[in-house]
């Protein structure tokens, strides 16, 4: 009794300023918190990228492929059985895809140094207002290499164990193909039974349907991107190979696939296959006026896909503001390489529409949105499942 005497009356004396101040060390010591865990999931997705990008890859095809499996769901298929059709096409297009512009890939890699050679040549009237500046860049080369001392000679250091390093590195990536797609194979097959198993943590049943309708919605949100985006993607693939075809490109099919790829990096990509394919048509035509033909073409077909079709198919509720996108690419490059930059925009895609389900992200998802976002009422909220 007396304790709790002491502690009422310690409590009372307390003084405004003291109780703002506890309240301010609260908050700090919260954001410390954060940031903490922040720096910890960062460097476990680094050091646990083996783990991790064929785990966050298998849940993005899963989604990609949800859609479908639920279509082929209400006229009777069993998950299980659309799902495996479903993965084994898709094993078998990228099987496909990589066998078919492997060769002609392979070819460009090991005639770097003479596309390099013929494009120099073919740039030499461009350099024309340089050639001073080379030419005393080589005259101050040649000078610091005579100033070194006669006895210092250059070692050289060969590259060692390149077989061994290319044999672990291709185990490595088959090993990541075969966990994406079985473990997406059984999301899949799983059908609702992974989204039951998160209902269920939760104890209340308010709770219960606040999960349930944010999971479901933010499933159909990015089942519906992602394979749009794909399909679109594709399509501009295709529309850009059969113009280089057309303009006569050498392998135009390299060219479409990589298009398609690269229009995963918004902006990045598509700035990537025009100064690719620009390099390719100057050196393997003699007009250079027809040469710009070819990236022209690229740019085009860009512009309309950008500005366009995506935006009216996809709609702008999900569109990502331009700094939020390079910043994910960034971070994502960064972090996983090029895989991690062609997963950047879907997982910015995923938080964005997270966040538009809670009051307390609301200005995340603000953020990272292009145009002004309304935070969804889960009250008022009439979204129910799908079937």
């Amino acid at each position: 009794m007396k304790a709790e005497q002491i502690a009422s009356g310690a409590s009372a004396a307390e003084t405004p300023d003291q109780r703002a101040g506890a309240r301010a060390e609260l908050r700090l010591i919260r954001s410390l918190l954060i940031g903490i865990f922040i720096l910890m999931t960062i460097a476990a997705l680094y050091f646990g990228r083996a783990f991790f990008m064929p785990v966050i890859l298998a849940f993005l095809l899963a989604l990609t492929l949800t859609p479908i499996v639920r279509f082929l769901r209400k006229h009777g298929i069993p998950d299980a059985l659309s799902a495996t059709l479903l993965v084994l096409l898709s094993v078998f297009f990228v099987a496909s895809a990589g066998y078919l512009i492997s060769g002609p890939v392979i070819d460009l890699i090991n005639n770097t140094s003479s596309i390099g050679q013929q494009l120099a040549e073919r740039l030499a009237q461009f350099r024309q207002p340089l050639e001073r500046t080379m030419e005393i860049a080589r005259q101050l080369e040649a000078l610091t290499e005579t100033s070194q001392e006669p006895g210092v000679q250059k070692v050289a250091v060969a590259p060692s164990g390149i077989l061994s390093m290319a044999a672990s590195n291709l185990l490595s990536a088959g090993t990541s193909i075969t966990i994406v797609f079985v473990l997406s194979l059984f999301l899949l097959a799983s059908g609702t039974l992974f989204y039951e198993k998160i209902i269920q943590s939760f104890a209340s049943l308010n709770e219960k349907k606040r999960a349930l309708r944010v999971v479901y919605d933010v499933e159909h949100e990015i089942s519906h991107y992602l394979l749009t985006v794909s399909i679109i993607n594709t399509g501009l693939g295709t529309v850009i190979g059969l113009g280089l075809w057309g303009l006569g490109m050498p392998n135009p099919l390299v060219w479409g696939a990589t298009a398609a790829l690269l229009n995963f990096l918004p902006y990045v990509g598509a700035l990537m296959t025009i100064m690719l394919v620009a390099v390719i048509a100057l050196i393997s035509f003699d007009s250079i006026t027809y040469a710009l033909l070819a990236p022209a073409f690229v740019l085009m077909c860009d512009i309309v896909e950008g500005q366009f079709v995506t935006p009216t198919v996809v709609g702008r509720r999900l569109e990502i503001n331009a700094v939020a996108v390079f910043i994910a690419i960034a971070f994502w490059s960064w972090l996983w390489g090029f895989v991690g930059a062609l997963m950047a925009v879907p997982l910015l895609v995923v938080i964005k529409v997270f966040c538009d389900h809670f009051d307390g992200l609301s200005h995340v998802g603000n953020f990272l949105a292009a145009q002004q976002t309304f935070v969804v009422d889960d009250e008022e909220d009439s979204h129910k499942p799908p079937a």
